[in-house]
């Protein structure tokens, strides 16, 4: 790939969706945006660059931010976020929400669903726990495809093998032909919305607990804290917010301050509802 078309690529990427592509992940430009190619009927990456250049069709740049936007995910990852949640997160919200019996988790990014419906999961072991509640579960990304698949809740046996406690499988999944479908009730659990994490989050409501694990370390310093500011704008003021184990807010954003003793989960600060900076 010329230099000058990985470059229009990464910025188009950039601006569009705040993910940064590295000069040695342009393997990844061309393994991913071939498909793009021929779904709109060019041979090569360079004639879709041309494409861009000449915007010739707005949608060719949302089918390559897609594109490259699609992570991998799978069923309880990490394992220890949802025990955590489970043992403490959960028990200490039902105790500071019992007056109003509501609740609302955020799963930002949430690709082909594995997170959103891990909770939901969760959720529904505690059935007797939450009898009268209103549970909100909300799961967005930036792809309309990956948002569409999600909501079907289809998964391959190699995705189901991939974290998923085979009690869980055997209870929450129905085969069909080759693959796993999550239960009617699973899946009603959970709504999925298009939403960029560059944009205002106010329109998607108040949130109890956020997960935003593993998606940081794919943007700079300077989007990293816009990220948390907007995360921070739609959080109730004793909330919590997951991030991957790879990810941190110190030295990015005085908006969560992290607990003491449960690595990966952060609180908002006194500064969490200030204004966002213009431009």
């Amino acid at each position: 790939m010329k230099v000058d078309d990985f470059d229009l690529l990464a910025k188009t990427v950039y601006e569009t969706s705040g993910l940064v592509v590295s000069a040695d992940k342009a393997y990844l430009l061309e393994s991913r945006l071939g498909p793009v190619a021929r779904r709109y009927g060019v041979k090569t990456i360079e004639e879709l660059v041309t494409m861009v250049r000449q915007r010739r069709d707005s949608t060719v740049i949302k089918a390559i931010t897609e594109a490259m936007t699609t992570n991998e995910t799978l069923f309880f990852r990490d394992t220890k976020p949802f025990e955590q949640f489970r043992r403490l997160v959960l028990p200490e919200l039902l105790a500071a929400r019992a007056s109003k019996r509501q609740l609302r988790i955020w799963s930002a990014a949430s690709s082909s669903g594995q997170e959103p419906y891990s909770l939901a999961m969760i959720l529904r072991e505690e059935a007797a726990l939450l009898a009268g509640w209103r549970i909100e579960i909300i799961g967005t990304d930036i792809s309309l495809e990956i948002i569409e698949r999600a909501r079907k809740g289809i998964y391959s046996q190699f995705e189901v093998q991939r974290g998923l406690p085979i009690q869980m499988l055997m209870k929450y999944f129905k085969p069909v032909e080759d693959r796993w479908q999550l239960t009617q009730e699973i899946r009603d659990m959970v709504q999925y919305r298009e939403f960029n994490l560059l944009h205002d989050t106010r329109s998607l409501g108040t949130f109890d607990v956020v997960f935003c694990r593993n998606v940081l370390i794919y943007f700079d310093q300077a989007t990293k804290g816009q990220v948390l500011a907007r995360i921070a704008q739609v959080m109730a003021p004793d909330g919590l917010l997951y991030l991957g184990g790879a990810e941190t807010v110190l030295g990015i954003s005085d908006r969560f301050e992290p607990l003491p003793t449960e690595r990966g989960l952060y609180r908002p600060t006194s500064k969490a509802k200030q204004s966002l900076p213009l431009g």
